[in-house]
């Protein structure tokens, strides 16, 4: 059992503290003080849920509009059409006038009649191509932007194996395209009191049965042995189930989807910890003799 330096997470810790990296391996880190920038925009818009983007896409475009519509209220609805002498429907008429500028559609009901609308006009044109611009870049962004294939079991097991105990957890490859040369990293996170009272974090690398294999079109269940080596050898299993030990796991593969190296994190609590099971094989033959992997077994477990 050889510790390792700190990989990058910090010594320091607290009981109860929360997880450094969530499920889906993403950072659970709390930034304070720190800058932004205009690139830190894109980034956050080309890796939000598609829903949230079309929301945000929407609730801009009708705000643009909006404003653009007060500012042709204020310089004066005759200089676009007609006045109805309802505030609403004026209101309406220049959101209308708006969207038709915004676009450049210009379907000719309506047009400026005037110096201050034409300009205003000319103005909201000019925004809205940068702006749509701007939102095909982010479509493009998105579609392009390589993605991981890797889905892990949401359960980690300990159960027997080799005549001991083994750790395990399994992950998948949830694309038709083949993963090539995968390998993997798991580190241990284990918080402990030292003499003077503070909890530090010790950090192990976990040997693993296999770290890397030379291609995965279907299942890869990873399998660290509890010997006298691994930094678990000396807990009970009730006490592997209290530590609140955390497990960092780093895959990275060749994606040939992409066409490049990508990388996937996830994070296991031993909180989660089941014992005496194992996982169902997802794994069967059709009529055909041809191989099927069944996704929903994911996660399926059963008594060992």
């Amino acid at each position: 059992m050889k510790e390792i330096k700190d990989p990058g997470i910090g010594y320091n810790s607290k009981i109860g503290a929360q997880r450094l990296i969530n499920n889906d391996g993403t950072s659970n880190i709390i930034h304070h003080n720190s800058s932004s920038s205009f690139s830190e925009l894109y980034t956050y818009l080309i890796t939000i849920s598609w829903g949230m983007f079309f929301m945000f896409v929407f609730v801009g475009y009708v705000l643009i509009n909006a404003l653009f519509a007060l500012g042709y209220l204020a310089i004066g609805i005759e200089q676009i059409t007609t006045p109805s002498n309802n505030i609403f429907e004026d209101f309406m008429n220049a959101c209308y006038f708006s969207a038709q500028s915004l676009t450049t559609v210009g379907y000719g009901a309506m047009s400026p009649k005037g110096t201050s609308s034409s300009l205003l006009a000319a103005f909201e044109a000019l925004a809205g191509l940068l702006s749509f611009s701007f939102i095909t870049g982010l479509l493009y962004g998105r579609f392009s932007k390589p993605t991981p294939s890797v889905e892990f079991s949401n359960k980690i097991i300990l159960r027997e194996f080799n005549g001991g105990t083994a750790l395990m957890f399994r992950l998948m490859n949830v694309r038709k395209s083949m993963m090539i040369e995968p390998s993997i990293q798991v580190t241990m996170s284990i918080p402990e009191m030292n003499n003077n009272g503070e909890v530090k974090r010790s950090f192990y690398i976990l040997e693993l049965e296999r770290s890397n294999i030379m291609y995965l079109p279907t299942m890869w269940t990873i399998v660290h042995q509890i010997n006298d080596e691994s930094p678990l050898s000396k807990y009970s299993k009730e006490e592997l189930k209290n530590l609140n030990a955390e497990l960092f796991v780093l895959v990275n593969y060749y994606e040939q989807s992409f066409t490049q190296k990508l990388y996937q994190l996830y994070n296991y609590s031993l909180n989660d910890l089941e014992f005496n099971k194992k996982f169902v094989s997802t794994i069967n033959y059709n009529t055909d003799g041809f191989v099927v992997l069944d996704h929903l077994l994911l996660n399926k477990l059963e008594n060992a």
